[in-house]
């Protein structure tokens, strides 16, 4: 791709791009194995909902403050912690003897990855020209869907050739991935905000939500993250009683952030063609068209098939509704603007997987995943009236 190749990425963004497929990598390595985990100490349907909930409960809390000290001090010691974090919480949850320790380390892989991300996007916010945030958030969200495709594929293979002790092998290889990131998360060529007047408050910070196009990009951005958070929770389940081996399941899971990959190094010039908002009105709606259809495809092939597509729209969401917000406020404030739609974010992973797991109750998986593509067709309509107005 000639984006990729451009002789006018720096090396700064390079190494950005290494960390964030390490820890992606890592990430996504372990999150399939927590359901699988999970369900070998006992866990019902239910209680892997609780799991995605309990992952994105404190980050939810922390994230614009998180964002707001970005902007305040420098980004790039936010996405080291984050790594570290995201380090612990793996070896945390290969010693989980049962499901109360297991939750306690989800919630802090949770608060792991949410700091590399706000850490990251405010790096990026901070140091590349306007003309290139598109790019840019394209790039690093494209790398992220990189670790996304190798993770899964990974652990499933580990688990299937690992027996017994495959998720604690898991668990273990994600924390030796993220270390290894620490090397390439540091370096980067940000400065701390001097004068505290520059840095936003509060009050500055949460007047981003009423900005022109923000809560539409915000409501797009919070239900195609949390689609992607249920499918990697989920599809494990759904393949366990579809009689879809791990590996399969994995592979599966990879197709689908392979597709992710290919549509974020295709933001530039498909915004150029067709427009951002335009682009994210498509994005919602063929998501919303398109997740009910997995939890009731058994097929392999054909699962496979809807992933990928799904897979391709899923990722144009975020890096466009990055760009949004961080067009729509001052230069000094996008690392806070930013986390206020991780905070968005955050909450959505707290509350439709909390709606998610009711339902598997009431209406079966099935049921609930129709109800999460009637959240993404509001998504899609709230983005098309504010693309009218």
């Amino acid at each position: 791709m000639p984006i990729i190749r451009s002789a006018s990425t720096p090396s700064w963004l390079w190494r950005l791009l290494i960390a964030l497929v390490l820890t992606q990598t890592a990430a996504f390595l372990i999150r399939p194995a927590l359901t699988y985990r999970a369900l070998e100490l006992g866990a019902s349907d239910a209680y892997v909902g609780v799991l995605v909930t309990m992952y994105a409960f404190l980050p939810a809390l922390l994230a614009v403050p998180i964002g707001r000290h970005s902007d305040r001090r420098r980004p790039a010691p936010v996405f080291a912690a984050g790594v570290v974090l995201l380090a612990a919480s793996g070896v945390g949850l290969a010693f989980a003897p049962e499901l109360v320790t297991l939750t306690i380390a989800t919630i802090v892989l949770g608060l792991g990855a949410m700091t590399i991300m706000v850490g990251s996007q405010a790096v990026v916010a901070r140091i590349s020209p306007a003309e290139r945030l598109d790019r840019d958030f394209g790039l690093i969200s494209a790398a992220a869907s990189v670790g996304q495709m190798l993770g899964p594929l990974l652990g499933g293979l580990v688990i299937d050739g690992s027996g017994g002790q495959g998720t604690m092998v898991v668990f273990l290889a994600g924390a030796a991935l993220s270390l290894t990131a620490l090397a390439a998360s540091f370096g980067y060529p940000d400065r701390a905000t001097v004068l505290d007047e520059v840095a936003p408050s509060w009050r500055d910070t949460i007047r981003v939500l009423r900005l022109p196009a923000v809560p539409a990009a915000m409501l797009a951005s919070i239900a195609l993250l949390t689609t992607v958070d249920l499918l990697v929770a989920y599809l494990p389940l759904i393949g366990e009683r579809a009689g879809i081996s791990p590996a399969i399941v994995g592979l599966l899971l990879s197709l689908r952030a392979a597709a992710s990959v290919l549509s974020r190094l295709l933001v530039a010039p498909l915004v150029g063609r067709f427009g951002r908002r335009g682009l994210i009105i498509a994005s919602t709606a063929m998501t919303a068209a398109l997740v009910p259809l997995t939890a009731w495809i058994a097929l392999p092939w054909l699962l496979g098939g809807v992933l990928i597509v799904l897979g391709f729209f899923l990722g144009l969401g975020q890096p466009l509704t990055m760009t949004v917000i961080s067009h729509a406020v001052p230069a000094h404030s996008r690392g806070a603007a930013l986390a206020v739609r991780m905070l968005g974010n955050k909450a959505g992973q707290v509350v439709l997987p909390a709606l998610v797991s009711s339902l598997t109750v009431v209406v079966g998986l099935g049921g609930a995943f129709v109800a999460l593509g009637g959240v993404l067709a509001l998504a899609t309509l709230g983005t098309w009236r504010s693309r009218r107005t």
